[in-house]
């Protein structure tokens, strides 16, 4: 014990992390992990014998950020070496002895901030010299690999050789390693002194590494989008079950309650068209449990042929309460099939989320409603946060769709026509203004009467046929909205519904909690794994993980 003791009674004195009781350990730890970082340092810049090119690093001039931030303080201190950061303070305090005075004769709380800065200071200056040395290795690498490139590929000279070794060479004595490779190099600079070859090596070396680059964000995107049309393995469970236990029930038992007020216009009726039986659920759920009057909100829910039993047999388990639900299956609307499936399965696009009859049947609303003049419609990836009855009272000016505009640039939610309509089309120029307001599906305000009365379902079909014809539109329902529906929207408040939540949008904390329904619009819904974390809670608060079926088919939160 003797020997350890001195030692830490001489290291206290040399000032630094020593000297303060509560550093010791961290600093201790910060050592032991120098070898771990080391490696890590090591494999970077080691890369393969095959003398690919390097990644390409861009760094804004003045930028303080670092893209090397967790390379830790281990690697720091082989950085430093005898000229680091203790030496650094150590004579700061010979010139500055007044700061050590004003340490020990203030009070507590003084002497405490006086701590804290000094701890930054110290904990700074290892970071920014670390940055420094970083981006110098990294040049010397490139520029190594770039004098190989120019040496003839049978090539085994002493140069050669030297910067091969070089290069396999890192390790934790980083600062000698630096010394001997700018030897290298500046013998390389002497032997090769073509600057137009070097420089024509080094924009083939850009070129490659960021045809590379654009080909990883192509496919990652691709991944990213086909993530987005899957359905989790235990969705599939769930939907199997349901269907059992539906099929099992007596024909008495498979009715709702309430179905005589389906048709009554007194009413808040909401239309959700979808396959997915938990998305359902939650905006079901969200909605009446947020309503004041909910005995008066009637739910129409309408979904395919295969999760029709599912969606029956999940709302029988789970009744909404005091409110009305009616579930259909698309396929009860013979007019549907007969008319407009063969135009729908001539879209240009393989996502069947564009060509399914169920995105587009928003478009034939007052056909699947005959009986009623005013509906909401929201899809199945928003959650309702407040009473949404006030919508009832807006004002339709004479206009047929009531929706959130996303015109405002700056905003997560921002669309032009132009990117989604081609204005280089003399008809679609001639008919429409690029410059108009655009708005969001998502949740939409019908006023149906006027929508019979203008007959807006065959100016969809028309335009749909058109789209056929030429590509004047992108796929899907939105473009095809915006031309249906153009200069008949009226703009609601934009607290009614905010967008952004399915993708990167940044959108913050504020607008989604004082939104009457958030949207997670994008291919990142919240029941995929691709999924925003920080954004789920808001959907999966709606739903009982306890649910013995849940359980069984292992969707956990």
């Amino acid at each position: 014990m003797c020997p350890i003791f001195y030692v830490t009674m001489w290291l206290e004195s040399q000032g630094g992390p020593w000297a303060i009781p509560g550093e010791r350990i961290e600093y201790l730890k910060t050592v032991a992990s120098k070898t771990k970082k080391t490696k890590t340092i090591k494999h970077f810049l080691s890369e393969d014998e095959g003398l690919k090119e390097p990644d390409l690093v861009v760094y804004r001039d003045g930028s303080k950020e670092n893209p090397n931030s967790n390379i830790s303080s281990g690697f720091t201190a082989d950085l430093l070496g005898k000229n680091g950061t203790e030496h650094k303070v150590k004579e700061e305090n010979k010139q500055n002895p007044q700061k050590k005075l004003a340490t020990t004769s203030g009070g507590k709380e003084q002497s405490s901030l006086t701590k804290v800065q000094h701890d930054q200071s110290v904990r700074s200056q290892p970071q920014r010299v670390t940055d420094e040395k970083i981006k110098q290795i990294r040049d010397q690498v490139i520029r190594a690999k770039a004098y190989l490139n120019l040496a003839p590929p049978s090539s085994n000279s002493h140069l050669v050789k030297e910067l091969r070794l070089q290069l396999k060479s890192w390790s934790g004595l980083a600062l000698q390693r630096m010394r001997t490779m700018e030897a290298s190099l500046s013998k390389a600079s002497h032997i090769y002194t073509d600057c137009s070859a070097l420089v024509s090596k080094l924009r083939a070396m850009t070129n490659r590494v960021e045809e590379q680059v654009r080909a990883q964000k192509s496919q990652a995107t691709y991944l990213v989008d086909l993530a987005g049309r899957t359905t989790p393995k235990g969705f599939h469970c769930l939907t199997m079950r349901l269907t059992a236990e539906y099929f099992a029930l007596q024909p008495e038992e498979q009715n709702f309650p309430n179905q005589e007020k389906l048709n009554d216009g007194n009413l808040y009726h909401y239309a959700v068209f979808s396959d997915n039986v938990l998305a359902c659920a939650v905006v079901v759920k969200s909605t009446i449990s947020n309503a004041m009057d909910p005995e008066k909100i009637v739910f129409h829910v309408v979904t395919d042929s295969l999760n029709h039993p599912a969606m029956l047999m999940w709302f029988l388990l789970n009744p909404p309460g005091e409110a009305t639900i009616q579930i259909q299956s698309v396929e009860k609307f013979e007019w549907l099939a007969a008319k407009y499936n063969s135009t729908l399965k001539k879209q240009n696009s393989h996502d069947s989320r564009y060509t399914s009859a169920l995105n587009h049947l928003r478009f034939y609303l007052p056909d699947v409603f005959p009986q009623l003049d005013k509906i909401v419609l929201l899809d199945h990836d928003v959650v309702v946060q407040r009473d949404l009855s006030r919508l009832w009272s807006v004002d339709m000016k004479g206009k047929v769709n009531g929706a959130v505009e996303t015109c405002q640039e700056g905003e997560p939610s921002f669309h032009r026509m132009d990117m989604f309509i081609n204005f280089s089309d003399p008809m679609v120029a001639e008919r429409f203004d690029a410059k108009t307001c655009t708005w969001a599906f998502g949740m939409n305000l019908f006023d149906l009467h006027e929508w019979r009365r203008q007959n807006l379902t065959a100016v969809y079909h028309k335009y749909l046929q058109m789209g056929l014809e030429n590509p004047l539109w992108k796929a899907g329902s939105l473009p095809l909205g915006w031309v249906t529906f153009y200069k008949r929207t009226v703009a609601l408040d934009r607290r009614w519904h905010a967008l952004g939540l399915g993708y990167e949008s940044g959108v913050g904390r504020s607008q989604i909690e004082r939104a009457a329904v958030i949207q997670y619009d994008g291919v990142m819904k919240p029941w995929l794994e691709i999924g925003i974390s920080k954004y789920k809670g808001y959907w999966s608060k709606h739903l009982n993980y306890d649910h013995p079926l849940l359980q069984q088919c292992n969707i956990h939160e």
